[in-house]
């Protein structure tokens, strides 16, 4: 098999375990926080932020710990990327604002773009500092 159809095989399995995660993670949040906000993909969306960041960090070429490039592409492609939801904020974001609830809907652009870029830096940041150790 060539190293282009076990590149492809890797991100996929990446993005479906992610997918599942995904998917796992939201029905919690919805139960615990209810329904009438996107809570489960705001989540989600931090966190695999957060995730992407740590081990971008972690493994950049400078840091310490090396990752061969099909294990970073199985993680940061493959599972960050079947992890977070953009597409889902983005429809659920024009359904609010469809539904005239529009504070709401700026919430959602607000909370995700705070919390995503905050949790890609502190990632980032831990996974740096980590790998310096």
């Amino acid at each position: 098999m060539s190293e282009t159809a076990i590149r492809y095989l890797l991100i996929g399995l990446g993005s479906a375990l992610g997918g599942m995660a995904r998917y796992w993670c939201n029905g919690p949040m919805a139960r615990l926080l209810g329904e009438t906000f996107p809570w489960g993909t705001l989540a989600v969306n931090a966190l695999g932020c957060g995730l992407i960041g740590w081990f971008a960090g972690a493994t950049a070429p400078e840091g310490r710990w090396f990752v061969p490039s099909l294990a970073r592409q199985f993680v940061m492609v493959g599972l960050c990327g079947g992890f977070t939801t953009f597409s889902s904020f983005s429809l659920e974001t024009l359904r609010l604002a469809a539904d005239a609830q529009y504070a709401k809907a700026a919430a959602n652009v607000t909370g995700s773009l705070a919390l995503c870029l905050a949790g890609v830096w502190l990632g980032y940041s831990l996974g740096s500092a980590w790998s310096e150790r």
